[in-house]
């Protein structure tokens, strides 16, 4: 029942990370600080369209 999502860098709209996820648990989408290689330092990473 997990479906894989994706991480979009809030900085430079790059689709950097994948990542699972239940839905059925967590319905809110996901907000992760992590490293974008395109911006060079630590991002804010929100969960974007597939």
């Amino acid at each position: 029942m997990r479906d894989i999502i994706t991480l979009v860098c809030d900085g430079c709209k790059r689709k950097n990370y994948y990542t699972t996820k239940n839905k059925k648990i967590k319905k809110d989408k996901m907000e992760v600080n992590k490293y974008c290689p395109a911006c060079h330092k630590h991002v804010l990473h929100k969960e974007g369209k597939s």
